[in-house]
């Protein structure tokens, strides 16, 4: 059983979308990751370089966030669970985009894809 850092709320606005309204104009996405990840290296010699240092990786998402377009939040999940699967304790991340300002015409709180990846 691996042990878990989540990130909560990550927010940066991007110009994701299908349609040019939300590529010209943008907006907010927010984002919980979840690092699956063994912290008991880093434990056990209280030290830093044996986790996932979760300030990087607030910053890496919200770069992806403010980052190169893509049409779909499923495409961003992915670009996104990518990245944080770069860092060398992390061995799963699920991440949860939030489009809380989706182009929906009736009335709604959220909408959110959720992914669970893992190194091959």
């Amino acid at each position: 059983m691996l042990d878990r850092v989540t990130l909560k709320g990550l927010r940066a606005r991007g110009h994701h979308g299908v349609f040019e309204r939300e590529r010209i104009e943008g907006q907010t996405f927010v984002v919980d990751v979840v690092l699956h990840l063994d912290t008991r290296p880093a434990a056990s010699g209280d030290d830093l370089t044996r986790t996932a240092h979760y300030g990087i990786v607030a910053e890496e998402v919200t770069a992806i966030i403010a980052g190169e377009p893509v049409d779909l939040i499923e495409t961003l999940a992915q670009r996104i669970a990518d990245q944080c699967l770069k860092h060398d304790p992390v061995e799963e991340v699920e991440v949860t985009v939030h489009k809380p300002d989706a182009p929906i015409t009736v009335p709604f709180d959220d909408v959110t894809v959720t992914i669970h990846r893992g190194r091959p």
